[in-house]
């Protein structure tokens, strides 16, 4: 299948409905959802019948924007998934997004697969602001975010369903704008 970016380690491509199996063993790690639902697995038939639909339509609803899946280059093994998605309330930006086996954490995937969904948004998409939000306790995701450039922006405070480990402390959100991109690839 086509690429929809590569880095040097990466392969990015649009998911097929091939991708249950993988997407339900990510999403079956505990560790992987704890800051999403509480460690809960996500059932193989939500994937199949709800999220993955969902994700292939949204190709077509949003050229260029999207959940894509991640390769490793070297082995073709699945290790999760990048998205830049549109935001349609507000033109010209687009939020960041991943989740990635936990045997893919601590090696540099996230941020390189990140680094590049931004650029290509950037360069490519005329995205003029790019988000990402997490649980304020999440430490790992926040690093990435730095390490792409993203900046702190505000900690909010959204009245969750189900509260999970960590809830309490809110949510919070990071960005980069166009022209803080633009300066940064000037610079260096």
């Amino acid at each position: 299948m086509a690429s929809y970016l590569e880095t040097a380690r990466l392969v990015l491509r649009r998911f097929t409905p091939d991708d249950v199996d993988a997407l339900y063993d990510l999403d079956a790690d505990p560790a992987v959802t704890r800051y999403i639902n509480g460690g809960r697995p996500t059932p193989r038939e939500e994937i199949r019948d709800e999220l993955l639909p969902r994700w292939l339509a949204q190709y077509d609803e949003s050229p260029g924007f999207g959940r894509w899946a991640a390769v490793e280059k070297a082995t073709g093994a699945f290790l999760g998934w990048f998205a830049l998605t549109a935001d349609p309330a507000e033109p010209g930006t687009a939020e960041l997004g991943y989740r990635l086996r936990r045997a893919a954490w601590g090696e540099g995937y996230a941020t390189e697969g990140s680094r590049a969904l931004v650029d290509k948004g950037f360069a490519e998409l005329g995205m003029r602001r790019v988000t990402a939000n997490t649980m304020t306790v999440n430490a790992g995701s926040r690093r990435v975010m730095e390490k792409t450039g993203l900046r702190f922006l505000r900690t909010f405070f959204l009245d969750w369903p189900d509260q999970i480990e960590g809830g309490e402390h809110g949510d919070v959100e990071y960005e980069l704008r166009y022209d803080e991109w633009a300066a940064g690839r000037a610079a260096g």
